[in-house]
């Protein structure tokens, strides 16, 4: 039986923090939340998109920087 108590009061613990979710700090932002309009979703994916490729090119221009002039300095200053 202490196997299944445990459990329960595992349970109820859950419950109470999904009852005062929507109260506090958290229940006001979510009130305030809403769904946004096609013109929003489409500058959020513009952006978010745009924010994607700049950090994809910017690690290829390291990764491309590093394999091709890290060995040309090398086997300068080797000679």
């Amino acid at each position: 039986m202490e196997i299944i108590e445990k459990t329960l009061n595992a349970q109820d613990k859950v419950e109470e923090k999904a009852k005062r979710f929507g109260r506090g700090k958290y229940g006001r932002v979510l009130k305030m939340a809403r769904k946004p309009k096609g013109d929003e979703y489409t500058k959020i994916l513009q952006v978010t998109g745009a924010g994607i490729i700049i950090i994809g090119g910017l690690g290829f221009l390291i990764y491309w920087l590093w394999n091709n002039l890290y060995s040309s300095v090398i086997a300068f200053v080797e000679t």
